[in-house]
């Protein structure tokens, strides 16, 4: 979505980087982009549709983990649209353990926060303005040392199961305190 037109009504992340597991893996990205034949090998970030899906599941169930053991389970998802079943199911399973969940949905939400239950620990918020927020934003509270991503997917299956999407980690502190203050204000 970078390109002239969409730079005048997109708002967006993106990361520039040299980090060489990184940068490795999306040399594998567009391997298998040129030869969709190709296994990609990649450790670092997420692709869809090899292993976008199975992250988010391993880490929302880490969250389940912790809130189980007495922890403070977290989760905070900033997408242009939530329809994924399985990611739905797996998110009110997280409600109903104590995770607390905060989700910014800027279109599409097919899951009902607030249920007695089943998702009384969710909360959904969505924001339209002048520009078309496009962002992606993936946190884990992993028990106080949080995890966060961006990237191109939402939680939709065509995002997660048949179309080329990635997602990487942001480890930079400032970057992550940048990001963090973003998505507050628009949270609030």
């Amino acid at each position: 979505n970078f390109n002239e037109n969409s730079a005048k009504i997109y708002a967006d992340f993106g990361l520039l980087t040299s980090d060489k597991a990184i940068t490795t893996d999306l040399k594998e990205v567009f391997k298998f982009l040129l030869d969709t034949s190709y296994k990609p090998s990649i450790s670092k970030i997420w692709m869809s549709p090899f292993t976008t899906r199975k992250e988010l599941n391993n880490r929302i169930d880490n969250e389940i983990d912790i809130a189980k053991n007495g922890g403070n389970g977290y989760l905070f998802f900033k997408m242009n649209s939530l329809e994924d079943k399985d990611i739905i199911d797996r998110l009110y399973k997280a409600s109903q353990f104590g995770v607390e969940i905060k989700l910014l949905v800027r279109g599409i939400c097919c899951l009902v926060p607030g249920l007695k239950g089943i998702s009384e620990n969710i909360e959904v918020v969505s924001i339209v303005g002048k520009y078309l927020e496009h962002a992606r934003v993936y946190v884990f509270g992993n028990n106080g040392k949080n995890e966060m991503f961006i990237g191109s997917a939402d939680c939709m299956e065509r995002n997660l199961d048949r179309r080329v999407e990635v997602i990487v980690p942001i480890q930079d502190g400032d970057i992550k305190k940048t990001i963090e203050t973003c998505i507050d204000l628009q949270w609030h």
